[in-house]
Formats: C-alpha cells, sequence, structure tokens
C-alpha cells in the first residue's frame, strides 16, 4: 500500500479496503500483507409476485409512506413503524414505531420499507453489528460466525423524482441532536449504500465506541479481529458502490478504525455539510476494487470538513492520538480515490491535519472527460501534499498553507510519513491538450515547492495567475538555498504561464516578468503555524491582480474587485482587516442540493450570499514548530532532492 516519495506521488492506485464476494472472510493474513476486510455482495431474494409487480408498475407508481424509529419502539410484530409513538406495552402490528433501524433494513437483505419511503430515526444511540437488535435470524450473510456482515440491508433505491430517504430526526429544524448509529463487533460498515440509486441520507452521527485502528502498527492501538470479544469497532462508516444519485447532508463521520466512508462507482453524488473526521485509515477513501472505482457525472462536496484522518480518535473525547501514514503501513488522505472520471467540484470546505495528501484528485482520468474544481478550500497542516488535481482543472479563491512537518514531535506520527511526496503545496498534473488554471489563491508551505506540475506535453498548459506565493523554510532541505521553490516542472513540457501573481522569499527569488517581486506581501500573519492571508493596509497584493478573470468574488465570499482592480490573492481587500471570521456551523435544511451543470470548469464564482453558511476557519489551526536541523535530515534520508 505505501508510493515512493515521489515529487508527484504519481503511483497506481492503492488497493481497495473491500471488495465484494460472497465467500466468508479468510483468517487473518500476516500483519505486513495487510489483509483487510471485505464487503460482501448483498443478497436479495423477493418473492415473483413482487418482481411482476415491479415489472408492471414503475415504483413511483406507490404512494410513500413515511415510517419511524424510536429508541422506545417496538419490534416488527409489534409496531409497523408507521406513526412516531412509543410501543404501548401491548399488542401487535400496532401504529408505532420500531425501536431500530434493522426492523426497516434488515440484514436478510428484504427492506421492509420500499422505494421511494422516508424512514426518521429518533434521537439516542443505535448499536449496528452483531447483537444489536433486530437481526434477520433468517440472514444468511450475518451470523455468529461472521459478525462482520451484521450490517443493515441497503436502503431500496427510489427514483429521480421521489428520492428513498434515511433521516435523523430534526433535519428540517437545523439537525441539533442526530442520533447516533455506533458499530460494534468488528462490523465491515455501518451504514451501507450499495446499488443504492436516488437515496437522501441526513441528519445522522456514524461513529463507533472504541478506541483502536484496524491493522495499527501499535499493538496497544490495533483492534482486536482474530477471536471475540472483539469491541465495540466498525471498519467503515459509509459504504457504497454503484450508486446513483444520492445526497448526503448533515452527516458527523468520525473515530472509525478503517475510513470514514468508502465509496466508488458512483454517479452524480453531492455531499453537504458532511464532517469526516479521525478516521483511523482515510476520510473518504473512493478506490474500492480494481475496475469497479471509477465515478461519473457530477460528484460536489460542498461545505465539508476533512480532518485529522490516519489518527485513531479517544471515542469518549473526540480526541485525537496514535496518528500514522504509510511509513509505518498505514495510509491516512483526506479524501483520495482509485482511476475516476467524473466532474468534481469541492467548494466552501476544510481539509486539514490529514496524515497524508488533503485531497487528493491525481487519478482523475486523463484520458476520458474528467474535471476538477477546488474553489474557495482552506487545505493546511496535511502531512503530504494539500491538494492534488489531475486533467483540466481550475484551482480558486482557496488558502493552501503546505504545513506538512505541522506533525513534529506530535500525536505519535513519525517523522518519515511528514512531507510526504516532499510536502509540495499544490500538485497539478495535466495529459495532452489539456489545461489546468491556479487564480486568486493564497499559497504558503514548507515542503519543497509551493505549485508542482508535472505531466503533458507543449499542447498541455497551466495558468498561474493573480496567487499571492509565499515561501517559508524548506524542512526537506538539505543544502543550497533553504526557502522552498515557486514552481517546478517534473518531467513535463507543459506551457506554464504566470501573470498577475506576487512571489515572496522562495527559492533563487523566481519571480518571471508581469509579476509582483520581492515585495513583502503585508498579510494579518506569515508565520505558517499560524497564517493569515488577509492583506493589510498598504499591502502590494491589493488593486495589482493584472489578469483579467471571471472571478467576481473571494475566498469569503467578498466582492471582488473593491478598488481600481482585482487584489492578488485569495481575499480582496474591504478597506479594514479582512480576517475570516469563526462561523457558527450552518442550520441543515430541506432543500434539495444544487447539481453542477455542463463542464464545472468553466464556472466563474459570483459575488452572490452562500445558500448555506460556510463553517470556514482560518488563522486557527493550532500553532507547530518547525523541524530543527537533525528530524529534517532523518525526514530526508533515502530521498534526493533535485535542485
Amino acid at each position: 500500500m505505501n508510493r515512493p516519495r515521489t515529487r508527484h506521488g504519481r503511483t497506481q492506485p492503492r488497493n481497495a479496503f473491500f471488495t465484494v464476494t460472497g465467500t466468508p472472510a479468510p483468517l487473518p493474513a500476516p500483519e505486513h500483507t495487510m489483509a483487510i476486510p471485505r464487503l460482501r455482495a448483498l443478497r436479495f431474494f423477493l418473492p415473483i409476485a413482487m418482481l411482476v409487480a415491479s415489472v408492471v408498475l414503475p415504483s413511483h407508481a406507490f404512494a410513500a409512506t413515511t415510517y419511524y424509529v424510536r429508541t422506545d419502539g417496538g419490534t416488527d410484530e409489534q409496531c409497523n413503524g408507521r406513526a412516531d409513538a412509543p410501543y404501548p406495552g401491548s399488542g401487535n402490528g400496532v401504529d408505532c414505531a420500531w425501536s431500530h433501524p434493522n426492523y426497516a433494513l434488515p440484514t436478510n437483505d428484504r427492506p421492509r420499507i420500499d422505494g421511494g419511503d422516508t424512514l426518521i430515526i429518533g434521537p439516542g444511540d443505535y448499536m449496528i453489528g452483531w447483537e444489536s437488535p433486530g437481526l434477520s435470524t433468517k440472514s444468511l450473510r450475518c451470523d455468529r460466525s461472521s459478525p462482520y456482515d451484521c450490517y443493515p440491508a441497503a436502503p431500496p433505491s427510489g427514483t429521480p423524482q421521489q428520492r428513498t430517504r434515511i433521516l435523523g430526526a430534526g433535519f428540517d429544524a437545523g439537525c441539533k441532536a442526530p442520533p447516533r448509529l455506533w458499530g460494534t463487533n468488528r462490523v465491515d460498515l455501518v451504514f451501507n449504500l450499495q446499488d443504492a440509486d436516488n437515496v437522501e441520507v441526513g441528519c445522522l452521527e456514524i461513529t463507533d465506541k472504541s478506541d483502536c485502528v484496524e491493522f495499527h502498527a501499535n499493538d496497544e492501538v490495533r483492534c482486536e479481529r482474530d477471536a471475540p470479544p472483539f469491541g465495540q469497532w466498525a471498519s467503515i462508516g459509509i459504504g457504497a458502490k454503484r450508486s446513483r444519485n444520492v445526497w448526503l447532508h448533515d452527516l458527523n463521520i468520525h473515530g472509525l478504525s478503517g475510513r470514514g466512508v468508502m465509496a466508488g462507482g458512483l454517479r452524480d453524488w453531492t455531499i453537504e455539510r458532511v464532517r469526516i473526521h479521525a478516521n483511523g485509515w482515510a476520510g473518504w477513501d473512493g478506490d474500492v476494487g480494481e475496475g469497479e472505482s471509477s465515478n461519473d457525472g457530477d460528484i460536489v462536496f460542498r461545505n465539508v470538513e476533512i480532518a485529522w484522518n490516519g489518527c485513531a480518535e479517544h471515542w469518549q473525547t473526540g480526541e485525537p492520538f496514535a496518528c500514522w501514514a504509510q511509513e509505518e503501513g498505514g495510509y491516512g488522505d483526506g479524501l483520495g480515490t482509485g482511476k475516476t472520471d467524473g466532474h468534481w467540484l469541492v467548494e466552501d470546505s476544510r481539509i486539514h491535519h490529514n496524515t497524508s495528501d488533503g485531497l487528493d484528485l491525481l487519478y482523475t482520468d486523463e484520458s476520458k472527460t474528467a474535471t476538477v474544481v477546488v474553489r474557495r478550500v482552506y487545505a493546511a497542516a496535511n502531512a503530504g501534499n494539500q491538494v492534488k488535481t489531475a486533467g483540466n482543472a481550475l484551482i480558486e479563491n482557496s488558502v493552501i498553507v503546505g504545513q506538512c512537518a505541522y506533525f513534529h514531535k506530535k500525536y505519535e506520527m513519525s517523522d518519515g510519513d511528514m512531507c510526504r511526496a516532499y510536502g509540495n503545496a499544490l500538485s497539478i498534473g495535466v495529459g495532452p491538450k489539456q489545461t489546468a488554471t491556479v487564480r486568486h489563491n493564497t499559497i504558503t508551505g514548507e515542503g519543497d515547492c509551493l505549485i508542482l506540475t508535472a505531466g503533458g506535453n507543449q499542447t498541455s498548459r497551466v495558468d498561474i495567475y493573480n496567487n499571492a506565493l509565499i515561501g517559508q523554510k524548506d524542512v526537506t532541505a538539505s543544502d543550497g538555498d533553504m526557502r522552498s521553490c515557486a514552481h517546478y516542472a517534473d518531467d513535463s513540457t507543459a506551457v506554464v504561464n504566470f501573470d498577475g501573481n506576487a512571489f515572496w522569499n522562495v527559492k533563487d527569488d523566481m519571480c518571471p516578468p508581469g509579476n509582483v517581486c520581492g515585495r513583502e506581501p503585508k498579510i494579518a500573519s506569515l508565520d505558517i503555524a499560524n497564517f493569515d492571508p488577509a492583506p493589510l493596509a498598504g499591502s502590494p497584493l491589493i488593486d495589482h491582480a493584472t489578469q483579467n478573470t471571471s472571478v467576481t468574488s473571494d475566498f469569503l465570499r467578498q466582492s471582488r474587485p473593491m478598488g481600481a482592480a482585482a487584489d492578488i490573492g485569495a481575499i480582496e481587500y474591504q478597506g479594514g482587516q479582512a480576517s475570516a471570521p469563526a462561523s457558527p456551523p450552518p442550520e441543515g435544511s430541506k432543500a434539495a442540493p444544487a447539481k453542477v451543470e455542463g463542464n464545472a470548469s468553466n464556472d466563474t464564482s459570483g459575488a452572490s450570499a452562500p445558500r448555506q453558511g460556510s463553517a470556514l476557519i482560518i488563522g486557527t489551526l493550532a500553532a507547530a514548530s518547525l523541524l530543527t536541523a537533525g528530524v529534517a535530515a532523518a525526514m530526508r534520508k533515502g530521498r534526493g532532492r533535485k535542485s
């Protein structure tokens, strides 16, 4: 699973964390082979009459029903699930709620709800896994010998006009007390979306109640997989394959022993107001198997936070610990994929403190129509590269802080896992006849370079316009100019254009003509541990963006320009110190997610207010010391550095 420490970090995608198979799980392989649990194929045995009905009548011909789950509800025999009421204590078939989601989505894979129905889950805790209430006695995949398979069935598919909805109570009132689904007894996943189309999932907390991480290098942290009692842990929060038109919103996915989300083979997914935090292997892993991982359509991440993945979590306090990555046999990306197509949009989001790369979209398929848009993203303190893209891409109005050595002497992290792939802040790959545009960003970093470009030929181009490029001490350097470089082309002949940028404190004082050179940017804080990109009065960034663009707002959604011309960098000076305020988490919404139309790379930023408030906070990350010369030397072991 380890990938070599190249400048760009490009290798074949990682192995999947689960595969689809109908056979029992084998005994764990020796530790060094990294045996991994598998998500088994779902088995559906529908009566002939139901099959005939599905052919004769389309699903939207049936009236939708709302069902309820409450901790004081009853079994499927006692209650019919059709009323938001407790079980009265006697009787069968009563109009009352079920006591557990297993009654709606039993492990025999024959849901008791239909496509287009709504399931409302009341406040409280719901254990998912072996020994949880409502497990089917007729299941062919869940029993005492295979507790890893004791997860609920996937919701039945809805229609494009009427999604099947699985929602926590209060989803329409701010989602202030989401119900908690927590996995136990080494269950493979907590929430199942395999082969589920036209589904909405919202207002849920998904976690487990264990501090362990599966296969961790530390024996004291590693989960028990070989013999019961396994403990109260689960591998994956949400698992999905071959799933279309799904809306995830207002979810808190944290503390899983493996991945927060493992999902591939998707089409048209929207993820809004979702927190993916402190999952032991990765946040969102899109590599679900060879030939099965590529996505299509619009894949939208909006108002998400992906942080501290690659770390264990103390489940009772939420504190991260025992952080690890590839040198120790782990992984650690915030978001990564296998080879994928699709139109990716990541906006108004925070991606920070992951133990490898932050946003890794390096495996977008350059031979297809894939596009990547990264807009108003705060990426900081990830231990590898902060943002990686490939193919046609647009990165704009973002703050990228390449503090790749943040974890030095913190959270038990190995120094060898810091500044992976040389810690370049922004890594861009292009293919023939492809264009990547980097505009109106503020980028700083303590790795080798601020921007790395790779791939392509003379028909490829990278346009770098109106960015503030601020160097720091390069913790990967051993001699010569000890500052991070502004740009490096790694075996690439792509045409790179610089215009309207500001260069400060970069290696060899790089500054092409047509850019602001050698002038201190005068921002709120240059210190990488407390970096704040807001221009101060008198900053040379103000009114000096010379390249005309269609960008009409900034990182904070303030109007751009505010003076004679637009400002360089992510934040437009408004006449005072334009620090980004710490805003409260956005309220929940019943509104359907916005759909990205057409080629997302051609979208521009309007100045109108966002539909939902953003939880973006800058300048609030914990302070971290730069590496000492001795530790920097240890990190460089085995690496050669090109000049």
